[in-house]
């Protein structure tokens, strides 16, 4: 609870208390005081004592009435319950009438407002626990000594300390020690990640066990936690279309109700008076016009919409799931169409040997001669091969390298020759390979001008990846479609294996977008498509479809910058987890106009024929705000989604 929140809550039993001990006196204790003082003083000590309650627990708002007015901005909520408080208040002290009902409303309007603040800021609360990544200070070594610096002074390059139970401040990569990592933060992951020396690490992660020697490649401004952090503080400044409706019907709509009720205050009298010769009983339409505008404050509708996109993104950050606006989140619950990349999205972008056919040669010669013939070459269809050899590479024994673009290496090995490469390398040594029906890359091997046999090299599709598509269709997804630069064979085996509904294969990057506008076409006019892409070489894509998710590509600055929504790991059925999370957060909303707009309605015209008095006022002011933001903060909760 902030100072603010606590002093406003002083405010609120201070008036609450004096408030009941002024209605335990009856009128006829201060009446009793005329006896003792001279005319109606009782009566005016009585209203100068109700007057200090209504002071305490109301001053701010005809404060802020005032400066509305001063500004030009007259119409909001403050101006209508400072004239209907001060009106009532008014008509009471005309009428000698009791001072309850207009101190009432004031007061269980600043509970309900005191109580949305609470909600918002434990909302808020909810988000920077989630994404506690920021660091307070970065450890660098200085004369045996470890210092505590800002991370916004270490430059690219420097050499940073993280010890057990820190966070990483900075990306980099470990140039010393073994750990094991808490990514909870970033991906919603609980399970810890192993790093070694060698391996990318991103700021944000806590260090959980050994001393990790970390070298920057980003300054701290440029780095993952920044950038987190920049995209979740201004999300809420991306407006929904609801939020947008909300702001212009509240605009119109607090005007139209004001002048409404000055009508309803003075025309039924002069009606009265003048045609239908009864008398004007100024009191009862004044009172009613009061009640019409205390119903009318349309605070639910106001501050719980933005408080249920507010909640919606913070219930995302805790699943992994980075959505920039609520604009975005409203246009991931339309969507109908998915589209994949597959290489680095459905697959995890390495390569591996998954068959080895060979002659009269054995596999582990095989491999050998076909990783050193490729050590020189830094495609990762050579890193998959000496992987695959798993022994250090003695680049002595390779000699006379020659290669030959798009068709493959050639190369002696120990003084034999070795020619390693697809069927276009083998006809030009004039070597007839075998076929391979097994799908994937395959590379032939020729060992001094004969054929000795084929290694299959594929991509491998990431886990719980068919669950995750079985998902989005459970989910009300129509069409998911697969795009990509492989082959035919290649493209169809993985999009029959994942049940995925149209595969175009063979694409190149300037394709993928032309295949996107087509299917954008192809849809339905309220339908949306999502583009599904790793975020660093599918930026075009992502910008083009109506919603663009970066997935399996944490720390990825073009992730960051392309995606409207950034899936913090690797995990597939994140997709289907955020199109439930935007669902839910959009049926809130939904529930809450309704709830809000159907409610005031019934009130006001029973408040215009005299059926509902203040205190019905009251709760469809203040009881509908407190229901809806009740239900705006359930968008923070979301139940993870089961394989």
């Amino acid at each position: 609870m902030t100072k603010k929140q606590k002093t406003m809550l002083v405010r609120i039993l201070a008036a609450t208390v004096i408030l009941l001990v002024l209605q335990s006196l009856s009128a006829e204790t201060f009446n009793e005081l005329d006896q003792f003082l001279f005319l109606s003083a009782g009566r005016w000590i009585r209203l100068f004592c109700y007057l200090i309650v209504y002071a305490i627990i109301g001053y701010d708002i005809i404060q802020k009435a005032l400066k509305g007015i001063k500004n030009g901005q007259v119409f909001d909520e403050n101006f209508l319950m400072a004239v209907a408080t001060v009106g009532a208040l008014s008509l009471a002290v005309y009428e000698n009438g009791e001072y309850l009902e207009a101190i009432a409303v004031m007061l269980f309007y600043q509970i309900g407002e005191w109580f949305q603040r609470y909600a918002v800021g434990k909302s808020r609360r909810n988000i920077s626990d989630l994404m506690d990544i920021r660091p307070d200070y970065a450890n660098v070594e200085r004369n045996n000594k470890l210092e505590q610096v800002d991370p916004d002074e270490v430059g690219i390059g420097s050499v940073i300390v993280v010890q057990p139970g820190e966070k990483v401040p900075i990306d980099g990569v470990i140039v010393e020690g073994t750990s094991s990592l808490n990514t909870s933060a970033l991906t919603g992951e609980s399970l810890p990640r192993e790093a070694n020396t060698g391996d990318e690490i991103i700021s944000g992660c806590i260090n959980m066990t050994g001393v990790l020697r970390i070298q920057t490649t980003k300054e701290f401004g440029e780095s993952t936690v920044s950038k987190i952090l920049d995209l979740v503080e201004n999300a809420s400044s991306r407006k929904s279309k609801s939020e947008d409706f909300i702001s212009k019907f509240a605009r119109i709509y607090t005007p139209a109700v004001c002048y409404a009720a000055l009508a309803l205050a003075l025309l039924p009298p002069i009606v009265r008076m003048f045609f239908m010769d009864l008398p004007a009983v100024w009191g009862v339409w004044i009172y009613r016009a009061l009640t019409f505008l205390v119903i009318s404050c349309p605070c639910a509708l106001v501050i719980s919409i933005p408080l249920s996109f507010f909640a919606g993104i913070g219930g995302a950050s805790k699943a992994g799931v980075l959505v920039k606006g609520s604009n975005y989140l409203e246009i991931l619950s339309q969507t109908k169409y998915v589209v994949f990349d597959k290489t680095g999205t459905l697959t995890q972008g390495v390569f591996e040997v998954n068959g080895i056919h060979h002659n009269e040669m054995e596999k582990e010669k095989l491999i050998e001669y076909a990783a050193l013939a490729e050590s020189a070459s830094s495609h990762p269809i050579s890193k998959s091969l000496q992987r695959a050899y798993g022994k250090q590479i003695d680049r002595s024994r390779v000699t006379d390298i020659q290669e030959i673009s798009g068709n493959g290496v050639i190369a002696k090995v120990d003084g034999v020759e070795v020619a390693a490469g697809n069927d276009k390398l083998m006809k030009h040594i004039h070597v007839k390979p075998i076929n391979c029906h097994q799908v994937g890359t395959i590379i032939h091997l020729a060992i001094n001008g004969k054929y000795a046999g084929h290694i299959v090299i594929s991509d491998i599709v990431k886990p719980h990846l068919k669950e995750a598509i079985a998902a989005l269709k459970r989910a009300g997804i129509e069409k998911t479609v697969m795009l990509t630069g492989d082959a035919k064979k290649v493209a169809e085996q993985v999009a029959e294996s994942l049940e995925i509904d149209q595969v175009y294969s063979e694409l190149l990057p300037a394709d993928k977008v032309s295949k996107v506008e087509e299917l954008l076409k192809m849809k339905g006019a309220k339908d949306k498509l999502a583009f599904v892409g790793d975020g660093i070489n599918d930026a075009p894509v992502l910008s083009r479809a109506d919603i663009g998710i970066a997935m399996g590509a944490m720390g990825s600055d073009a992730a960051i910058e392309a995606a409207d929504v950034v899936l913090m790991d690797d995990d597939p059925m994140k997709i289907a987890t955020a199109i439930k999370i935007s669902r839910k957060c959009l049926k809130i909303v939904y529930q809450n106009i309704s709830v809000a707009i159907g409610v005031k309605l019934i009130c006001l015209i029973l408040g215009a024929v005299g059926i509902a008095n203040m205190w019905l006022a009251i709760f469809a002011d203040v009881g509908v705000m407190i229901l809806a933001v009740l239900n705006a903060i359930r968008a923070l909760f979301v139940k993870k989604l089961e394989l």
